[in-house]
């Protein structure tokens, strides 16, 4: 077979497990499903987002209650989980917004080219992601 005859593969129908593994998904696309998982994790965290805020204002005894739920943990649960769950919430938090403020500029400029979509997705998993190991270092201690 020569170049010019072989055809692309057309996915009409695209199988779960022969498809998905090869499919290579745009910038644009892994930042909007990370959008909805950072919005659902934030949905799903929030008794703990209210336990934190709640824990941390009521009163001096119960700030020390908050701090000491980072180093000794709560209950059977360590310290560094808390950590790593509080990271969790940073990156999803900065995600969502930063990745907010991208559709909403996007909107308000009609500005909807693909290299600008491209662009503008691979600046939102930057910043995410860069803001996010700067407060996690913070939030590990490493300064």
């Amino acid at each position: 077979m020569t170049e010019l005859s072989k055809k692309r593969p057309e996915f009409r129908n695209i199988h779960a497990f022969r498809d998905l593994t090869t499919y290579r998904l745009p910038a644009a696309g892994w930042v909007s499903i990370l959008h909805r998982i950072s919005g659902a994790m934030m949905f799903l965290l929030m008794p703990f987002i209210i336990w934190m805020f709640d824990t941390s204002l009521s009163s001096e005894i119960s700030f020390g209650v908050f701090t000491s739920a980072f180093t000794a943990g709560i209950g059977f649960v360590p310290g560094w989980f808390i950590k790593l769950v509080v990271l969790a919430l940073i990156w999803a938090y900065l995600h969502h917004f930063i990745a907010g403020v991208r559709h909403l500029y996007m909107d308000a400029t009609h500005n909807v080219t693909k290299a600008f979509g491209r662009s503008s997705a691979v600046t939102t998993l930057v910043l995410s992601l860069g803001l996010t190991v700067v407060l996690g270092a913070k939030l590990f201690g490493l300064y």
